[in-house]
Parts: structure tokens; C-alpha cells; sequence
């Protein structure tokens, strides 16, 4: 899933004019995926190739070759067809995709430089398309006002958003969400200078 350079000034724009109602820095990062999952496909088609022989040794009498270059043959297969990536993200378990794009998310965040605002301002939000995954993390003068549940409409908005295939809608609306958020806890000040860019950073 791709954005246009029209979902990009829009975001930019989003941003531009939350930053104009708050002294705080918000910084967007959107990932197609947060990982490969690569050894998922193998740890499943290792399985299916331990099951096969089971009925084959109970019920045929094959010989122990023949049956293991079926076992071959069915790790092979399998192996081929769940690396997929329509069908590798379908096999990889929930709890997995969510921890794998919670570790990339506060990867971004240090990348990002966000900790290094004058005043601990700074707000990501992140977006990891394939795990259908959303998070906002806000820096420590920001976290030291608002409460982490505040954040929970803007991500499941986001969500919803992406669920349908519509990021940069979920973007525009998320960013306006936590605006609303942060002004009321961070008005604009004497110093409101940007201090991280107003785009968003595609992976």
C-alpha cells in the first residue's frame, strides 16, 4: 500500500497546522511491515513435515525411504507456499505481529531523534501496515501530563483506517486528534519553533 504524493502534503499539511495549535512536536513514521517473519514459514512447514510420516508408517508399508523423501517433499512444499506473503502474515500469531511493530515503533522513535526536542516534546505516531498495527508514543514531558489512555481514540481511529485500506485518511484524523490532545495540555509558547520536519518518513 502506497501513498500518493497527494496523501503526502495532506499529512504534511495535517501536521503543519496541529503544530500551529500546540508547542508540541508530532512525527510520523508508516512501514509496510514491521518484519519478514521469515522463520515462521519454516518453524510451520517443520511441523507438517514431522506429521507426515505418522499415517504413512501406521498405514502403508512403504518403505523408510520412500517415506522420507515424501517428508522431504512436504517440507519443500510447504515451505514454499506459506513464505507467501499473503499467507506468511496469516500464519504469524497475533501476540507476535503486535510485539514485532511495539519494538520497531520505539526503534523509530530513538532513530527519529524525538528525545532530543528542548522539551521533551515530541510525539510519534506510527503506522505498520501489514500487522494492521498503530501506535503513539510520547515523549517524557509529554507523558508526565497526559495520560497513556488518551491516546487510545487517535490509534483506534488509525486503525480502523487502515483496516480499510484508508491510512492517510487515519493519519490526517489521528494527527488532528492528538492536536486536540496536546493543546489543551501544551499551547503554543514563546518558543514554538519546529524542531523535527513536518513530513512523513515512508519504510
Amino acid at each position: 500500500m502506497q501513498l500518493t504524493d497527494a496523501d503526502r502534503a495532506r499529512i504534511e499539511a495535517a501536521i503543519r497546522a496541529a503544530e500551529a495549535r500546540t508547542s508540541g512536536e508530532i512525527y510520523c513514521v508508516i512501514t509496510q511491515a514491521s518484519s519478514d517473519y521469515r522463520l515462521v514459514p519454516l518453524a510451520w512447514a517443520a511441523l507438517i513435515a514431522l506429521l507426515v510420516p505418522l499415517p504413512l508408517i501406521y498405514l502403508t508399508a512403504w518403505p523408510a525411504a520412500v517415506i522420507y523423501v515424501l517428508q522431504l517433499s512436504a517440507f519443500a512444499a510447504a515451505l514454499v507456499g506459506l513464505s507467501h506473503p499473503r499467507i506468511r502474515f496469516h500464519i504469524v500469531p497475533r501476540r507476535m505481529k503486535r510485539e514485532r511493530a511495539h519494538v520497531e515503533a520505539e526503534r523509530q522513535f530513538a532513530a527519529r531523534g524525538l528525545q532530543h526536542t528542548e522539551r521533551r516534546t515530541g510525539v510519534l505516531i506510527f503506522v505498520s501496515i501489514a500487522e494492521r498495527y498503530a501506535e503513539i508514543i510520547a515523549d517524557v514531558g509529554i507523558a508526565q501530563k497526559v495520560e497513556p489512555d488518551a491516546w487510545n481514540a487517535p490509534v483506534q481511529a488509525l486503525i480502523a483506517a487502515i483496516k480499510h485500506g484508508r491510512p492517510a485518511d487515519g493519519l490526517v484524523e489521528a494527527i488532528g486528534m492528538c492536536a486536540e490532545i496536546l493543546a489543551r495540555h501544551f499551547p503554543p509558547g514563546a518558543i514554538n519553533r519546529d524542531e523535527l520536519p513536518n513530513a512523513i518518513v515512508v519504510l
